[in-house]
């Protein structure tokens, strides 16, 4: 039950100002107090008010103006019903206050008890007690008519104290407990709500609402109060929403509703069920109805005759050819850019048949003196750039000991459109001490013996296996 006072610094005259305050108490429940003797009140001080039997204290919620437009939208008289203010509390009164409070638990267990044992079909809910000690008041909520009277006896006997008991509502008793709702706020009847209309289920239906009770069901066990919220602004745009009491007629079939946008004006059909829905406009709608009363069908949903969305095919055709004739010439193929030849001699075999096949086609007296010059062009053995490995020779195992019980490849001669050789390595003979040695170089001649200490290498994939292992021995 919070209020904002949005005059407060208005700075309103004293002699206008309303002597009317309104006092909250606990659970919410607010009531209204004449301020007499013009004490100088705030929004929170506590208050020592006048009840018919006793006294009681509250807290100061709201004063001024804003207090009359209160009573007028709850429709209370400004007369001499209305109790007074005695003055604002003191600590002995908050003391005495705090005594009586710390009583309601234990009755409100006490009085659960008695409920049990004398088999009323009642729930307590709250127990307030005043801040005299002298009036207890127990508010229970049950769903048919219950007779208390022997209870009230009970309670009096066993609490020395003057018994009231008050039905509430569901809702109401939710809004004594308080809470959390769905949307994350503080629930509306303990906060601002203060009269509960009745909800049904047809405010569900009129908002396009899947009727879970799950969902529609507040803490209190009954509906949302918050259905009626904008129940107002369904009902105002739901009068532009043609009533469909049968499907609408087809040469496709019978079309049911499915779904309605009332806001965008916009109504979802099916034929025969189907899972594929088709929306069109409430105007159309209307049109189609006007046609099915005249004992006609229209062709589809969107059209009333086939040669109309023959048109429109034929129409989409024609500006598709258009796009088609508009984008021909206008993107230019893209040239496809030559691929780099191989440098490595013999690295690819397409190559190698290209080069063979244009030497056949050459005269003898043309191919030799390519053939003559083609040793003037080789590098010294020593200068040569390293090559490399063949695809063909790529899948082939490095290990020096799998080469050294296969045959060395015989030497190839160079071809003439090739312009370098290929490295071959020449064995020499065993020694008398069973030593093997190693030339440099074929081409050379030069041999270049290695040191037994130094790390040996694997021979190349050309190569044959190397003698100086101890395994070829």
């Amino acid at each position: 039950m919070n209020v904002f006072d949005w005059l407060s610094h208005m700075g309103i005259p004293e002699v206008d100002k309303f002597d009317i305050v309104e006092v909250k108490f606990k659970g919410g429940r607010k009531e209204y107090y004449r301020n007499v003797d013009f004490l100088s009140l705030n929004t929170g001080d506590p208050v020592v008010v006048d009840v018919p039997s006793g006294h009681h204290i509250g807290h100061v919620s709201l004063q001024g103006e804003l207090v009359r437009l209160q009573m007028q939208k709850r429709k209370i008289r400004d007369d001499d019903e209305i109790l007074r203010i005695y003055r604002v509390a003191n600590q002995k009164d908050m003391e005495k206050w705090g005594e009586a409070q710390n009583r309601e638990i234990p009755t409100l267990y006490r009085c659960r008890q008695i409920v049990e044992e004398l088999g009323l079909k009642m729930k307590m809910s709250d127990i307030e007690y005043q801040s005299d000690n002298s009036k207890a008041t127990f508010y229970y909520s049950a769903d048919d008519r219950v007779d208390f009277r022997e209870l009230i006896k009970v309670l009096a006997g066993e609490f020395r104290i003057r018994v009231e008991m008050r039905q509430i509502s569901l809702r109401q008793e939710a809004g004594r407990l308080g809470g959390i709702g769905v949307c994350g706020r503080e629930l509306c009847c303990s906060t601002w709500l203060v009269d509960f209309k009745n909800v049904s289920t047809s405010a569900a239906r009129y908002q396009n609402l899947s009727l879970n009770p799950g969902k529609l069901s507040g803490q209190c066990g009954r509906l949302k109060c918050c259905l009626n919220y904008e129940l107002d602004t369904y009902m105002d745009a739901i009068k532009d929403i043609p009533a469909i009491d049968r499907p609408l007629q087809t040469e496709s079939g019978p079309a049911k509703l499915q779904k309605t946008d009332i806001f965008r004006k916009l109504m979802w059909f099916s034929y025969n069920n189907d899972n594929d829905w088709h929306s069109i406009t409430c105007e159309r709608v209307k049109e189609i109805q006007a046609i099915n009363e005249s004992g006609k069908k229209v062709f589809t949903l969107r059209y009333n005759e086939a040669s109309e969305m023959e048109d429109l095919a034929a129409k989409s055709t024609r500006e598709l050819e258009l796009l088609d004739k508009k984008f021909a010439n206008s993107s230019p193929k893209r040239k496809k850019k030559p691929r780099p030849q191989n440098k490595n001699a013999g690295g690819n075999r397409n190559q190698q048949a290209s080069q063979a096949s244009n030497n056949s086609d050459v005269k003898p007296n043309q191919a030799e003196p390519q053939q003559q010059n083609a040793p003037q062009s080789q590098r010294p053995a020593g200068d040569q750039p390293k090559k490399r490995r063949n695809n063909k020779n790529r899948n082939k195992p490095r290990n020096p000991e799998a080469n050294a019980g296969q045959a060395s490849p015989p030497p190839q001669q160079p071809k003439a459109a090739s312009g370098s050789q290929k490295r071959q390595n020449v064995q020499k003979p065993k020694g008398n001490d069973g030593n093997t040695g190693n030339t440099g170089n074929a081409n050379t001649g030069d041999p270049k013996p290695k040191p037994q200490g130094k790390k040996r290498f694997p021979p190349r994939k050309n190569q044959g296996p190397n003698p100086t292992k101890p395994e070829n021995e």
